[in-house]
């Protein structure tokens, strides 16, 4: 079973700390840390717990909150009350993976921890990513807005049953469901884009590595 992403919240507002925490917590496959409200004990609790994530305020009362992101060495959204276009600028510098504007929605930070394990579902492991999977996973954080809810269409779903707890490729998968591999292969690719698959690869002796997928469970 995979791990939960353990996230950290560093914010001075304790209200706002405590429903950015709630939101984290209500997500699966999620850990909320107990939110801090300084840089100083965000620092202590970084070496202590080892959170995978940071939700950051971009300023706190002892020091810059983007500053603290860039040198932090852990996966970051700023989120801040801050709209000028400088700060988002250094936010995106210091390598945060997402900036929200004070006050927003609870379903905007859901639905950017929703990318955000999508993200790590698909870069994850000690294999050389292709071009395409890398280019997926930027598009993940980066691109539009998505429903917050995707129905899954019929063949997707006899797709799932057809892979079960199993590895398999798109060839076996198609001659267990009974479709081409052509469908096997696009339907698996809009299902491992919504991180409902994970595309793994088996190297082989010759060629081109084998994509191979297997059902994410939540």
């Amino acid at each position: 079973m995979t791990a939960p992403i353990r996230v950290l919240v560093v914010d001075d507002d304790f209200r706002v700390a405590g429903l950015h925490r709630d939101v984290v917590a209500a997500r699966a496959g999620y850990t909320a840390l107990d939110p801090v409200h300084s840089l100083g004990a965000a620092r202590q609790a970084v070496r202590a717990h080892a959170p995978d994530l940071l939700l950051v305020d971009a300023f706190l009362p002892d020091g810059d909150g983007v500053e603290f992101v860039a040198a932090a060495g852990v996966d970051a959204f700023v989120l801040s009350a801050a709209t000028d276009a400088a700060t988002v600028r250094r936010a995106l510098r210091a390598g945060a993976l997402a900036y929200l504007t004070k006050p927003f929605e609870a379903r905007v930070l859901a639905d950017r921890l929703d990318r955000y394990a999508r993200l790590r579902n698909l870069l994850t492991g000690e294999r050389p990513l292709e071009q395409e999977q890398i280019d997926r996973a930027l598009s993940i954080m980066h691109g539009g807005a998505e429903p917050a809810t995707v129905a899954r269409s019929a063949t997707e779903q006899l797709i799932l049953e057809g892979l079960g707890d199993d590895e398999a490729s798109a060839a076996e998968i198609a001659d267990r469901v009974g479709i081409s591999r052509a469908t096997a292969q696009r339907h698996l690719a809009g299902l491992a884009g919504r991180g409902q698959v994970e595309v793994r690869l088996r190297y082989g002796t010759t060629g081109r590595p084998e994509h191979r997928y297997v059902a994410v469970r939540r």
